[in-house]
């Protein structure tokens, strides 16, 4: 084992689901391969041999005070190519957000150029803001989908990527869907082969996803193939789809199947271990049951849920059920590409949900009492809670865990955190780097040990 970074600095990363830990002055030891191998504290017996060790051969670093060192965050929900219209048509109901904004932007990315061009940009922009990993959704087109994984794998986010079916002529636009089940299933295990052929050269991680769009934009044979895909190609493909997201996609797989959409997916073989399911707003008890036995992931996504969903995911229940749960921004449903806002909005949802909206009721009858998040649930959902989900070694500053990280500055020049005692408590300070950080804090990121952001 060869060390090749020693990094000494403050910071934070979740013990548990309710409790963050602070380190201060922790020696960090990471190898060739950007694994943590050793975290040293200053007590430690090793500490000062191995900090002048490093010293000495030149890979010593330290995080300067009033900066801190936090995990990468895991987004597990974006649609890369909707940053093209990121921030417009949130007024709009979702099924005509999707007519009206989604599917006209989504069709533009048949052109590889400007495929390219959207895509660094948001990778380059979530890398900029802490977002070292993500799960991105791409468009019907494989090329232009490839394209999406080539970005990530150059820029350095780790990033699970799939290419979009939506096969059905009665559901989908003439002008941007797949031609046919037999032609999307045979796209998307090309895609899978091209990914995974990339992934060999990758540092970090380059994943492919099958990725139907959701249940009202595919048709059965096309969920079928690509449920047989996702058992052939299971060790290494996820797969990902959208999950009882509003009342009209919820009732929508009553309407078809008289069943809901978590017991469909399972019965196409879409419902796994590796599933990634969006939004998942209105599971029934017996669908919870389904998410725990078969340990898929629902991802919350706050603020589109606001537009969109209709209601407050009871997250809460959902870990106490035994689900697993992660957080996502939902470009471009949710505008912001931070995901500092998604846990800021995960935790105003959940206390709405508790509290209640409705004046007219009493305190008593308004709201669902337990809902409310801490600060520390919605952080572990954006950092440990997200690895845990994957099956990675990622979310957490711990020996075994990827070097994922980010460097705050609380005291960076128009983006000073009012932070003003010389020994303010950290639990404070953590509170006030979750709430009032903005992108110009974040000045380093590393991802499986390489430094991909560095603002100076």
């Amino acid at each position: 084992m060869t060390i090749s970074l020693a990094i000494e600095g403050s910071g934070f990363t979740s013990k548990t689901r309710d409790e963050v830990r602070y380190f201060e002055h922790a020696l960090f030891l990471i190898d060739e391969h950007g694994v943590i191998q050793s975290v040293l504290e200053p007590g430690d017996e090793r500490y000062q041999s191995e900090k002048a060790r490093a010293q000495a051969n030149g890979t010593y670093q330290a995080i300067a005070n009033g900066s801190y060192l936090l995990p990468g965050f895991i987004d597990l929900h974006v649609h890369a190519p909707q940053w093209a219209q990121d921030g417009t048509g949130l007024d709009e109901p979702l099924e005509v957000w999707l007519g009206k904004y989604t599917f006209p932007t989504e069709s533009k990315f048949a052109d590889e150029p400007f495929a390219h061009t959207v895509y660094e940009d948001l990778v380059t922009r979530m890398l900029s803001t802490g977002t070292t990993t993500a799960s991105y959704y791409a468009t019907v087109h494989r090329n232009g989908s490839l394209v999406l994984a080539q970005e990530a794998e150059r820029l350095g986010q780790r990033a699970l990527v799939g290419k979009v079916v939506m096969d059905d002529p009665e559901a989908n636009p003439e002008y941007y869907r797949d031609a046919s089940a037999q032609a999307a299933i045979e796209e998307t295990e090309r895609f899978i082969n091209e990914v995974a052929k990339l992934n060999e050269h990758s540092v970090q991680g380059v994943y492919p996803v099958i990725t139907p769009r959701f249940i009202p934009s595919c048709t059965d044979e096309a969920l079928r193939g690509l449920g047989e895909l996702a058992e052939r190609y299971k060790t290494y493909a996820y797969i990902q789809t959208h999950c009882s997201e509003s009342d009209w996609e919820h009732g929508y797989a009553y309407e078809r199947y008289g069943r809901s959409d978590t017991h469909m997916l399972r019965e196409f073989g879409l419902f796994t271990e590796r599933s990634i399911l969006a939004h998942s707003v209105y599971p029934s008890e017996e669908d919870m049951r389904v998410f725990a036995e078969t340990g898929a992931i629902a991802v919350h996504c706050p603020l589109s849920n606001a537009f969109f969903a209709g209601a407050v995911a009871p997250i809460r229940r959902y870990l106490a059920a035994g689900m697993h749960v992660a957080l996502g921004s939902d470009i471009s449903g949710g505008y912001n590409p931070d995901l500092y806002g998604a846990i800021r909005q995960a935790m105003i949802s959940s206390r709405m949900l508790e509290t209640g909206v409705n004046r007219e009721l009493s305190a008593g009858e308004r709201g669902v009492e337990g809902s409310a998040l801490t600060l520390s649930n919605a952080f572990y959902l954006a950092t440990a809670g997200g690895g845990a989900s994957l099956g990675l070694p990622i979310g957490r500053l711990e020996a075994g865990y990827a070097w994922d990280a980010q460097v705050v500055d609380t005291r960076h020049p128009g983006a000073r955190l009012p932070i003003f005692e010389p020994n303010e408590p950290a639990s404070d300070i953590f509170q006030k780097i979750m709430n009032l950080a903005v992108p110009e804090n974040v000045r380093t990121v590393w991802v499986q040990g390489r430094k991909v952001v560095d603002k100076g």
